[in-house]
């Protein structure tokens, strides 16, 4: 675990770096790290999946497959991987302030 510096705020990340305490993260976070991310900005189309990860989250204690992820979000796949080009489960949880997703690689 290591702490760091993002949006004026000392966070905890482990060791594939998502946060430790997904209550430290804010908008400012969620910034910083899209940035971080290589994205120069975050939409709302970016915040409504932001918040169906933490929603999920908090409610189950681990963030929704990608399948799950992009049925019940209302964000279709092809939007989603536009949005986090990569890998966009796991690049999408680290700005969201979660841990890693059960069954990403």
């Amino acid at each position: 675990m290591k702490d760091r510096e993002v949006a004026g705020k000392i966070v905890s990340f482990d060791d594939e770096n998502f946060m430790v305490n997904y209550k430290d993260w804010d908008l400012d976070v969620a910034t910083a790290l899209a940035q971080e991310e290589g994205l120069p900005s975050l939409n709302d189309r970016h915040l409504t999946v932001l918040e169906f990860l933490r929603k999920t989250y908090e409610e189950k204690g681990t963030g929704p497959t990608i399948r799950r992820l992009t049925k019940e979000s209302g964000v279709p796949t092809k939007e989603l991987y536009a949005l986090f080009p990569g890998a966009p489960a796991k690049k999408a949880a680290r700005i969201a302030g979660i841990p890693k997703p059960k069954g990403c690689i």
